[in-house]
């Protein structure tokens, strides 16, 4: 359980949890705590409804700004112990109180959304209100904002569980109650999904528990702190892609009979008001000099880790110049295929340095990524990632004969 908690009203049952996770979000959590209890009033009425801040013992005053903002229900706060930190373990504190309140409705929503609304709320919760098992929000992004899901986590989760969530990493959510069970009793709970790797981690679950799955069109851009989506990639990549391979192991029986995918259910299309995603610059020379740095350290490994055919196509792929660089996808689904498998084989230290290895690799696709989007509009943009997609679902059966 929780390290602290303050639950002024004692609140012992609820219908609906609606949780924010936070870490020193005493300047943002008002905000979102106001616009949340708007949207419980205003869409869940009805319900017994309660917030919950599961906060990383955040030293600002977070705890005091959020139990200050005027709200029709009540709140708790819950807090983890001084030293340990991640949202994450933010949340597990949420499993724990959703299963002691026996809510059967829970919606997560981050501390520091900016232009978070009302209609958030009935976004993420009422498909979980009508019988959904799992909801994730569609945002509209910038065809660069978030191009690790475009270029590795969309496809790669797509073709191991069959499932088209376009945006199954991303911090808010909507789910059963129940389903707090399967995540407080998954054998995978590592450092990373204590941290990065939570998001991806609780949508993996939910693809593997068999409840229905749901988008849920939210019409406008997710705006929140702005932050370089280069300077914590060392760190955010290597948990977010061990976190899937982790849950790809304890899931193998379920992926390997998984041949094709099939559409998600879309909540939300009644949404008039699209707005225009938020521009992202990306800068291709940095994202060449990565790539190519990545032969001199790595080669090696790659040479040991792929099949005859990938290597001599890095090759090539290397010998282009930035005008002319393109990244195959199926060498791109094929290399993913064989880290994968590697990844499942090796001790700690080589899965370290495997997720090391992979990093510059990846950085190619998205400079191939960019130059092969740079003119098209974000709906074509769209359609060419979904090709993507179905390059990797064609390619499966390669991963399952590397696998054996």
């Amino acid at each position: 359980m929780a390290f602290y908690e303050e639950n002024p009203s004692n609140v012992s049952r609820a219908n609906l949890v609606l949780g924010i996770p936070s870490c020193n979000e005493a300047g943002t959590i008002g905000h979102t705590t106001m616009q949340a209890a708007r949207g419980l009033v205003e869409h869940f009425g009805g319900l017994e409804t309660v917030i919950i801040n599961c906060d990383n013992h955040s030293t600002d005053g977070t705890k005091e700004a959020f139990f200050a903002t005027p709200s029709e229900m009540p709140k708790i706060y819950l807090s983890t112990a001084p030293e340990q930190h991640g949202k994450g373990n933010n949340l597990r504190n949420l499993f724990e109180k959703v299963r002691e309140l026996e809510a059967g409705i829970v919606v997560v929503l981050e501390a520091d959304i900016r232009n978070v609304a009302p209609y958030w709320v009935r976004s993420l919760g009422e498909p979980v209100h009508n019988g959904a098992g799992y909801v994730c929000p569609l945002y509209v992004r910038h065809k660069y904002e978030a191009t690790l899901t475009s270029s590795l986590v969309y496809p790669f989760m797509r073709c191991l569980y069959g499932r088209r969530v376009r945006q199954p990493n991303v911090g808010d959510f909507g789910f059963r109650g129940e389903l707090v069970d399967k995540f407080l009793s998954s054998p995978v709970w590592t450092d990373a999904v204590q941290h990065f790797g939570i998001d991806i981690w609780m949508t993996t679950i939910a693809l593997n528990a068999r409840l229905p799955i749901c988008q849920s069109l939210i019409g406008a851009a997710k705006m929140h702190r702005l932050k370089d989506p280069y300077a914590h990639l060392p760190v955010l990549f290597p948990q977010v892609i061990r976190t899937i391979f982790d849950q790809m192991i304890v899931f193998a029986d379920f992926w390997r009979q998984v041949k094709w995918s099939k559409p998600t259910l879309l909540f939300g299309t009644d949404i008039h008001d699209i707005e225009t995603p938020i521009p992202t610059e990306v800068n291709v020379e940095r994202l060449h000099e990565r790539f190519l740095h990545g032969f001199d350290k790595y080669s090696g490994m790659w040479q040991e880790i792929y099949d005859q055919t990938i290597c001599p196509k890095l090759q090539e792929i290397r010998t282009l110049d930035l005008q002319h660089f393109s990244f195959p996808t199926q060498t791109w689904a094929r290399i993913l295929f064989h880290v994968a498998n590697a990844y499942f084989r090796a001790d700690e230290t080589k899965r370290t340095l495997l997720l090391e290895s992979l990093l510059p690799l990846y950085l190619g696709k998205v400079l191939s990524f960019v130059k092969k989007t740079e003119r098209m509009s974000l709906q074509q943009t769209e359609e060419y990632v979904e090709n993507e997609c179905t390059t990797f679902e064609e390619t499966k059966p390669y991963l399952l004969k590397v696998w054996e």
